[in-house]
């Protein structure tokens, strides 16, 4: 099964850092990195700076679509350029009734501000604790994911500070 998760970090380079360290462990065979995108959002910028990881799989437009369409909730903003920006508006009114949930778009709004940094992660096939190894204590806060009660607060206890 696919995780999505969603990970804040307290520097604008946190997400990046993460997606060179979820690089290597992918190579190890520790993770899946299904899809990724990252929010990077520096102090005195107005708005944060997106990123899709399209390196790690070669993802499809449809992928593409999905995060531009998410960041646009999110931040509202276009993401690439007027025409998907257009899109993403225009689909924006549906998105609760495919399977966004407003309680999640708002969150992940709330907490990612100006100084941070998120990362957006569509993985599977986790070795938990090896993965956990190899980011420092307090690195990351879940934000956010589409695990089951119990296993999103296993994963909250292992990377807990």
């Amino acid at each position: 099964m696919a995780t999505l998760t969603v990970w804040k970090f307290d520097t604008p380079e946190g997400a990046s850092d993460a997606e060179d360290t979820l690089l290597q462990l992918q190579k190890q065979e520790l993770i899946k990195v299904l899809d990724a995108a990252v929010a990077t959002w520096p102090e005195g910028e107005k708005k944060p700076r997106t990123k899709q990881l399209h390196d790690l799989t070669g993802a499809g437009a449809l992928s593409g679509t999905f995060w531009g369409m998410l960041f646009g909730l999110i931040f509202f903003m276009p993401l690439l350029g007027a025409a998907i920006g257009a899109a993403a508006g225009a689909l924006g009114g549906r998105m609760a009734d495919i399977g966004i949930d407003d309680d999640f778009i708002d969150s992940v709004k709330t907490q990612v501000t100006p100084g941070t940094s998120a990362l957006f992660l569509l993985s599977q096939d986790a070795v938990v604790e090896r993965v956990r190894e190899a980011f420092p204590s307090g690195h990351a806060q879940l934000l956010q994911s589409n695990l089951d009660s119990a296993q999103e607060a296993r994963l909250r206890e292992v990377f807990a500070d």
